[in-house]
C-alpha cells in the first residue's frame, strides 16, 4: 500500500493495514477527504456547529421566538420598520399587483368581451374583498405581504357562497378572512392523524387541513374559544410562507438572520445618543492644586470651603473668584463619535443584503453617481421580482382562480361557450416596474428602442407601471375633448404625416389652435 505524502502512516495505520488491507485503505481514503475540507475541522478559532435537525424541527425550535423579535423590532425600531416598508412597497406597490384577464377563444385570440366582464366584476370585488369590510384589495395585499415578510407566513380563509352571518358586500359572493400565524398553533401535534405544527398532511406531505384557534390566543378576553380549535380544509385556506428548505411546512421571518445586527445597531445608536446629550450639557469643575487649599472638610459656609459653590457662566465672563491654586476644568466626552456614520453604513449594508433590500432605500443614503445608483437598482430589482413572483404564485393567483370560478358559478360572469376551458382563469399579473433614476435618459432610450423596432409601446407603458388599455382610453377621451374645443396637438400632426387623411373626410379645426 503506497504511503501518502500529505497523510503519513502512523503506527495504528500500519497495524490495521497489516491485518486488514481493505479496512486500512478505507481509513486512509476517509482521512484524505477530511484533510481537504478545512471548514470541517474544528479548531480554537473556528466553531464546530452541526445542525442535523430536520427543517420542521429547526422551525419548531425558533420560528415563534424569531417572529416575536421581528415584530418588536418593527414596532420599536425605525430602521426595521423602514426596511419592511421598502420590501412591501417594492413588491406590492401603491396600487397593488395588477391583474389583466387573458381568456382565449379556441382559435387562440383573446376573448375581449369575457375579459372586460371579468375586469368589471373584479373592479367591484376589489372594493370589499375581506370579511371586515375595512380594507380594499391593494391594502389587503400590503397587509398580507407585510405579515408574510415580518412573521414568515400568513393565512387566509376563502369564504365562498352563503356563509352564516357574513355579508360579502359584492356581486361575486367571495371573501377572504385574514389570519395571522399565531392562530395556527406551532405546538399542536398528533402523530396518529399526521398533524404537525397545526397542519394535517397526507402520506406524501401535501397539506390536507389546518387547525386554528377560534379566537386569537392571549387576546385579553376570558373565553373558552381561546383554547378551542377548528379544522379548515386545505381547499378553503391560503397559506403563503417564507420557506428555505425542502419539506419545511411553516415559514420563518425574513429578518431571522439580521435580528441580532439590528438590535446591535439600535443599542449602539442609543448609547451614542445618550453620550451626545451628556456632551451637550456643559460641565465644569474646580481643580485645586494643593491639598492644603481644600480647607476644613466639615465647613459648610461659602467662605469656609468646601461647602456648596456655584459659578454663574455667561458669554465673555471673567472669573476672579477662584482661590489660590484653583483652576477651571471642562469634562469632554468626545461625542458625537465621528466613526458612527461609517459603522452604521457598514452594518446597514449587511442588513440590506440579509433581507434582500436595497441599501440606498433602507439607509436613505442616495449619494453616488448615476451609473452607481442605476447599477444598484438593476442588480437589486431581481430580488423584488423574485418576491413578487412568490407572492403571486402563493397568494394572488389562487385568489384570482377562486374569483373566476365563483363568478361563473354564481352567474355574475358566465363563462362563454367559445372560450377555451383551459384558459378561463389565465391572467397577466403586473408587478411593480423598476423606477427611472434619470427620466430624460430613460425616456430617450425607450423612444429609440420603440422607433428601431426593438420594443413596443405596450412594453414601455408596462415599464412605467401603467395599464396600456387604460392609457389608450385616457388618450382617446382627452383627444376627443380637445378636438371639440378645436385644439390640435403636435402628436396629431405627426400622425397625419404618417397617415394623411383623405380630402373631405375631416373638417379643419375651428380656430387652428396648437398646443404641445
Amino acid at each position: 500500500m503506497a504511503q501518502s505524502v500529505d497523510i503519513p502512516f502512523n503506527s495504528f495505520d500500519r497495524l490495521l493495514a497489516y491485518f486488514s488491507p481493505a479496512t486500512g485503505l478505507r481509513r486512509m481514503q476517509a482521512r484524505k477527504v477530511l484533510s481537504q475540507y478545512e471548514a470541517a475541522k474544528p479548531s480554537r478559532l473556528r466553531k464546530m456547529v452541526k445542525d442535523a435537525l430536520s427543517p420542521n424541527a429547526v422551525v419548531q425550535h425558533g420560528a415563534t421566538t424569531v417572529r416575536a423579535l421581528a415584530r418588536n423590532l418593527v414596532e420599536n425600531h425605525d430602521i426595521a420598520r423602514g426596511a419592511l416598508g421598502v420590501l412591501v412597497n417594492n413588491v406590492i406597490g401603491p396600487n397593488g399587483i395588477g391583474i389583466e384577464p387573458q381568456p382565449r377563444r379556441l382559435d387562440g385570440t383573446i376573448h375581449e368581451e369575457y375579459a372586460k366582464a371579468l375586469r368589471d366584476a373584479w373592479r367591484d370585488w376589489q372594493l370589499i374583498p375581506e370579511v371586515t369590510h375595512r380594507h380594499h384589495f391593494s391594502k389587503v395585499q400590503r397587509l398580507v405581504a407585510s405579515t408574510w415578510l415580518r412573521d414568515g407566513e400568513c393565512f387566509s380563509q376563502r369564504l365562498i357562497g352563503p356563509v352564516p352571518g357574513l355579508d360579502h358586500g359584492t356581486r361575486v359572493p367571495y371573501s377572504l378572512e385574514l389570519i395571522e400565524a399565531d392562530l395556527i398553533p406551532m405546538d399542536y401535534h398528533d402523530i396518529g392523524r399526521n398533524i404537525q405544527q397545526g397542519i394535517e398532511r397526507n402520506a406524501w406531505g401535501r397539506p390536507t387541513g389546518y387547525y386554528t384557534y377560534k379566537e386569537f390566543p392571549n387576546g385579553g378576553t376570558w373565553s373558552k374559544h381561546n383554547t378551542e380549535m377548528k379544522r379548515i380544509d386545505v381547499s378553503r385556506m391560503h397559506h403563503i410562507a417564507m420557506v428555505d428548505r425542502i419539506g419545511q411546512m411553516r415559514g420563518v421571518s425574513v429578518f431571522a438572520s439580521v435580528i441580532t445586527r439590528l438590535e446591535d445597531i439600535k443599542d449602539y445608536e442609543e448609547s451614542e445618543r445618550i453620550a451626545a446629550k451628556v456632551a451637550a450639557s456643559l460641565t465644569a469643575y474646580v481643580k485645586k492644586g494643593d491639598p492644603s487649599t481644600y480647607g476644613d472638610p466639615n465647613a459648610t459656609g461659602p467662605n469656609g470651603e468646601p461647602g456648596p459653590r456655584e459659578l454663574n457662566m455667561a458669554p465673555g465672563m471673567i472669573i476672579d473668584s477662584l482661590l489660590a491654586g484653583e483652576e477651571i476644568g471642562m469634562i469632554d466626552s468626545n461625542r458625537p463619535n465621528p466613526n458612527l456614520i461609517t459603522f452604521r453604513q457598514g452594518q446597514l449594508r449587511a442588513v440590506s443584503a440579509g433581507i434582500q433590500a436595497s441599501y440606498s432605500s433602507v439607509a436613505r443614503d442616495y449619494t453616488g453617481t448615476y451609473s452607481g445608483q442605476r447599477q444598484e437598482l438593476v442588480e437589486q430589482w431581481i430580488n423584488y421580482a423574485v418576491l413578487t413572483d412568490e407572492f403571486v404564485g402563493q397568494y394572488l393567483q389562487p385568489t384570482w382562480i377562486d374569483f373566476v370560478n365563483v363568478a361563473n358559478l354564481s352567474g355574475v360572469v358566465r363563462t362563454p361557450k367559445d372560450v377555451d376551458p383551459a384558459s378561463v382563469d389565465d391572467a397577466l399579473f403586473v408587478g411593480q416596474s423598476m423606477p427611472w433614476i434619470d427620466p430624460l435618459k430613460e425616456a430617450l432610450a425607450w423612444h429609440t428602442l420603440v422607433q428601431d423596432g426593438f420594443a413596443s409601446e405596450v412594453e414601455v407603458i408596462r415599464k412605467r407601471g401603467a395599464n396600456p388599455r387604460d392609457v389608450q382610453e385616457q388618450i382617446a377621451a382627452h383627444r376627443a375633448a380637445a378636438q371639440e374645443k378645436g385644439l390640435v396637438f403636435k402628436s396629431d400632426y405627426a400622425n397625419e404625416q404618417k397617415n394623411p387623411p383623405v380630402a373631405g373626410d375631416e373638417a379643419p379645426p375651428k380656430n387652428g389652435a396648437e398646443t404641445s
